[in-house]
């Protein structure tokens, strides 16, 4: 067994998105209000589905999943990137980093399995609606989920435990705005090619494992809806997928541009642009994305507003006249 890694590097030096010192406020206020939004969409999604009843299904629950995802992994980076901003001393803990790719791996690989996940959903839903309470009940939906957290779990643990038996000797300067693995890699003094080779070939795999699933059932729904004889029915069915593929696009987009590629094609500046879409935009546009186009969603949000509206009024009704007949 290989010795376990004893760095002489006690901490890194971020570089941030740039070194401009003129752009630092502006990015941060930026980058503060895009967090703050994510917060608050990806919560909103969830506490929608859990207070309502008609939302209790298996595509909201394996959605309400994917933004307690996007939740996790834009707080992995986000505060400290924030800090960053307004700090001269740009700096992580060798264990911060650790600990922060270590996490941010977890996290985004599930998401993506989550995504293949909610793809299968959407193909037994159409294509065998008549078994879909028997296919996916609540157990089968949780073993899912669970699975999902494990092989991100997995994933990341490879890549961690790894990472802890390079040695790092200097220099420590970070060419990114989070610990992530792959520029952590170009500054090991040890030979680092089977760390490469792991993060391409489990990324490869896991990237085309999930999206054969997706290929697969959603060309099986395609087919589903062509033998769907009513056009409402049909347009019905295909508006179901139409946010998860939205969704899906985003993802594998800027994952490939960021993990998939050879380690001679690797570009820091092109890993931090797709980096931040990945972990930045995609948390921010995925509740947006299900809410305006999904009209379960939208009639479950004006109930709640509406049933809030009518429950102030009815208060508001008795204290009146509450207040009216004590008058009298």
């Amino acid at each position: 067994m290989a010795a376990w890694n004893h760095t002489g590097v006690k901490e890194f030096l971020l570089v941030g998105l740039t070194e401009n010192p003129d752009l630092q406020i502006p990015l941060f206020l930026l980058f503060a209000l895009i967090y703050f939004l994510t917060l608050v969409g990806n919560w909103a999604m969830i506490v929608l589905i859990g207070l309502n009843a008609q939302l209790h299904t298996p595509m909201y629950f394996f959605l309400s999943n994917l933004s307690f995802c996007d939740i996790c992994y834009s707080t992995v980076f986000s505060p400290k990137m924030l800090v960053n901003f307004l700090s001269k001393h740009k700096s992580s803990t060798f264990s911060g980093c650790v600990l922060q790719s270590f996490f941010f791996a977890v996290y985004a690989t599930t998401e993506g399995i989550i995504l293949s996940v909610m793809a299968y959903d959407r193909y037994v839903a159409i294509a065998n609606p008549l078994l879909y309470t028997v296919l996916m009940t609540q157990k089968v939906c949780v073993q899912m989920v669970l699975a999902s957290y494990l092989g991100g779990l997995i994933n990341s643990l490879t890549h961690t435990i790894g990472l802890l038996r390079l040695d790092f000797c200097g220099p420590n300067i970070v060419n990114h705005y989070f610990c992530d693995i792959p520029p952590l890699l170009k500054l090991s003094c040890s030979d680092a090619h089977n760390n490469e080779m792991l993060l391409l070939i489990f990324s490869g795999v896991i990237a085309v494992f999930t999206f054969i699933i997706i290929m697969v059932s959603y060309i099986r729904i395609v087919v589903a809806i062509q033998r769907i004889r009513s056009a409402e029915g049909r347009r019905k069915a295909f508006s179901t997928c139409a946010s998860h593929l939205t969704a899906v696009t985003l993802f594998y987009g800027s994952g490939t541009f960021s993990y998939i590629q050879p380690s001679s094609q690797y570009s820091q500046e092109q890993e931090k642009v797709s980096s931040v879409f990945c972990t930045l935009v995609i948390p921010l546009l995925n509740p947006l994305i299900y809410s305006l186009r999904n009209k379960d969603v939208k009639d479950a949000a004006k109930r709640s507003i509406c049933g809030k509206d009518l429950q102030r009024h009815s208060f508001l009704s008795k204290a009146f006249k509450n207040i009216t007949l004590t008058d009298k």
